[in-house]
Order: structure tokens, then sequence, then C-alpha cells
């Protein structure tokens, strides 16, 4: 058999994602306000950063975000707020990992799907601080280089396979019917 009649193949390198992870987690902070509080009014995290780094097996996520505790103090009587910046390191392992890529490559990211809200907050039993229960979520993706294998024809493209003009279908899509489509599916 003549090399020009038996199906080729090439390897390609090309960017991709060849990692990605995500991880929920649920954290407890204390907050020691100035005054010994009485109960709770509410409590917030804003101001939340991040960045993510590649770390071993995974991808960590490091970051802080501030929490405001709005409390009462004296039986009651009067109000404060109290603010509080926490940093952390959330390590979100990678549930797949291509091992064909090229480790020199690797760039890495993070989506918080999840932004850190309160769940949760108590005063503590000893009564001088505030528990905050914290949930957070991200996912994470590994990019780097790596190979693919793809088929050559060794006669090229056909006609029909060239410079399909994907604007010239016919028909009106606006009249179709969604309930017709998922019958049929």
């Amino acid at each position: 058999m003549s090399l020009g009649h038996k199906q080729q193949c090439r390897e390609i390198i090309t960017k991709a994602i060849c990692g990605k992870g995500r991880k929920f987690s649920t954290v407890t902070h204390t907050v020691t306000p100035p005054h010994n509080p009485t109960s709770i009014l509410g409590a917030w995290i804003i101001n939340h950063e991040y960045e993510a780094v590649a770390a071993g097996d995974g991808i960590e996520v490091i970051g802080t975000y501030d929490i405001n505790i709005w409390y009462s103090y004296d039986q009651n009587s009067q109000t404060d707020v109290a603010k509080e910046t926490v940093s952390y390191v959330e390590n979100v392992p990678l549930s797949y990992l291509d091992p064909k890529h090229r480790a020199s490559t690797i760039e890495v990211s993070a989506e918080s799907t999840q932004e850190p809200s309160c769940v949760e907050a108590s005063v503590s039993s000893n009564g001088d601080s505030v528990l905050i229960r914290v949930e957070r979520e991200f996912a994470v993706e590994l990019i780097a280089e790596t190979k693919v294998n793809v088929f050559v024809s060794p006669h090229g493209c056909g006609e029909d396979d060239k410079d399909y003009d994907f604007g010239s279908v016919d028909g009106d899509f606006d009249e179709l019917d969604p309930d017709t489509l998922d019958d049929e599916l």
C-alpha cells in the first residue's frame, strides 16, 4: 500500500483546558468586636478579591474578603459595626488532569461560582465574640499546551466540504414551536 492511499495521522500542539476542578466549602470565622455583643443584627461579606496559582496536583485560590457585623451590646441599648478582613487559601483539587500537557506552559484560572456569603452569625458561648459561618465555591481550570492527534485525508477536502455558507440556510426559525421540538427529541 502506498503512502498516498492510507489514512495519515498528525500530532498538533495546541493550548487546551487540561485540568478542571470544583470545590464547595464552609468555613467558620471568629470576629471579636470592641464590645461584648448581646445580639447579631446583620452580617455581610464584601470586597472579595482572589487569584489562582498552580499548586502540586491542584490549584490554590488565594484571597481576602471583609466581614461586617452589625451587632447590639449593653443589653441591646447600643449598636456598632465590627469589621475584619479575612485572608484564605483554598486548595481546589483537579478532578480531571490531562497527563500529556506541557508543564512549562501552564496557566490557571478560578471563578467564584458562589461568592462568599454569611449563612449564620451567632454570639459565641463565652459572649465576647461572633461566630460567622461562610459558604463559598470555586471552579478552576488549568490551561496548557498539549498534543492532539488529527486524521489527514490523503485526497484533501472534497468540494462539499469547502466554504459552506452557514448564512444561506432556508427557513424561518422564529416560527418553530419548541414543544414540537421537545417531542421529537
